[in-house]
């Protein structure tokens, strides 16, 4: 497959990328957004977003054990704590949304690690991610193209 080369028009991109960064300086935690976002890109099969985005988390001192366990993250005990458990969850039930909706008992769970304002964020950097995904899968963007 070769890829498609115009990704976006100037305003929506630029419109993706201002939710983006505005959901992770509202998040307050670079490595765990970093996280959030590599979980939805391995569910999402996004090349593309992953290899960005690992590399920006090792940038932000995200540990390998947490990297190379992420994809299974919910047998891993003893490597994430109960804020970023909290956060995969809300991350992978709104990307998959199986059920249509989100269980209720995980946005609960979400609800008491962060507060009103964070959580929204989180949402948000959700939303924004899984938008990427789309775009980067839908075009056959290939990794490699993304430098630190």
């Amino acid at each position: 497959m070769t890829a498609r080369t115009r990704l976006l028009d100037k305003p929506v991109a630029q419109a993706m990328s201002t939710l983006s960064a505005a959901a992770k300086r509202g998040l307050g935690d670079p490595a765990l957004a970093e996280l959030v976002v590599i979980r939805a890109s391995q569910l999402n099969h996004c090349a593309f977003c992953l290899d960005m985005h690992l590399s920006i988390a090792r940038e932000h001192g995200v540990p390998e054990k947490q990297l190379d366990l992420l994809a299974a993250w919910e047998e891993a005990d003893g490597v994430y704590d109960e804020r970023e458990r909290a956060a995969l969850a809300l991350t992978e039930a709104m990307t998959v949304l199986t059920d249509g909706f989100v269980p209720d008992e995980v946005y609960a769970t979400a609800a008491k690690h962060f507060d009103e304002t964070r959580l929204a964020h989180l949402v948000g950097l959700i939303v924004a991610i899984n938008n990427w995904n789309r775009v980067m899968v839908s075009r056959r963007i290939p990794p490699g193209g993304y430098t630190v």
